[in-house]
């Protein structure tokens, strides 16, 4: 399928890895110019000419940097000529214990998962909407929908987001004007924070990281972790011109995992 978003222009956010590079790999495909960001230069760099070696029809800009920051939210925005695609994403806070966060962990947290977005989202919806066509992605987590006890710091921020994209992606100036902002919910995933969390167990609890791994995906109806292709394709179709009539939702992409009805 033709997504109908070839030649457009897409900033994505921590896409030097996982799923943010899942989603680049996609939009690149359909032959989207891309923005990428990610802390790591030589990463990014890697990445990018990954990118540029998928599809020689596209221009993908890297910069590099903690897009939590100011000076780089703008960078990345001064590099795109034009933000027609926003996927919102960024590494999540560390598991662990509330009795052990003070503030300024609260305020990481926030300011990381939620905060940001919603200012890479406030300087780019307008134009979107006066051009007739805008995505918003946000990655957020599965979480969101089913809290995991030791993520209490990413299960917050993340709902905070999602309650103000829920308000927000209903605005008339922006769904009346092909503007649409959905949320993708993943899983687990075969990533590094995944690998990382299950070491953390690991050492915590004496079990091997195989016998974790095996565990948990007997306990994902599809029997398998997803990985960050699938995750990517995903994400692409909710930046085409066939998802115009999709906003303001929350996709989850679990497996089957999540065992509620709605």
């Amino acid at each position: 399928m033709d997504l109908g978003i070839a030649g457009r222009w897409a900033i994505v956010c921590a896409a030097s890895k996982g799923l943010g590079k899942g989603c680049a790999k996609a939009l690149a495909k359909e032959g989207v110019n891309l923005v990428i960001n990610a802390r790591g230069q030589d990463a990014l760099e890697g990445t990018a000419n990954e990118l540029r070696a998928l599809n020689a029809s596209i221009e993908v800009i890297a910069i590099a940097g903690d897009i939590s920051t100011p000076d780089i939210q703008e960078a990345v925005l001064s590099a795109c000529p034009h933000v027609d695609i926003l996927v919102n994403n960024n590494g999540g806070p560390p598991p662990g214990d509330f009795r052990d966060w003070d503030r300024d962990d609260w305020f990481k947290a926030v300011e990381g998962n939620m905060v940001t977005p919603i200012e890479l989202i406030k300087a780019t919806v307008d134009k979107m909407a006066a051009n007739g066509f805008g995505r918003v992605v946000n990655i957020t987590s599965g979480a969101v929908k089913a809290p995991i006890d030791i993520l209490g710091l990413s299960n917050g921020a993340r709902s905070g987001l999602t309650g103000f994209i829920a308000g927000l992606a209903r605005q008339p100036e922006l769904a009346s004007n092909n503007v649409t902002i959905n949320n993708l919910l993943p899983g687990s995933f075969d990533t590094e924070r995944l690998q990382g969390n299950l070491r953390k167990t690991a050492d915590k609890t004496g079990t091997s990281v195989e016998a974790l791994r095996e565990q948990r995906v007997q306990g994902i109806p599809a029997r398998r972790f997803g990985n960050a292709d699938e995750f990517g394709d995903v994400c692409a179709f909710l930046c085409s011109a066939q998802a115009s009539y999709l906003t303001g939702q929350n996709i989850l992409l679990d497996g089957g995992s999540y065992p509620g009805t709605f």
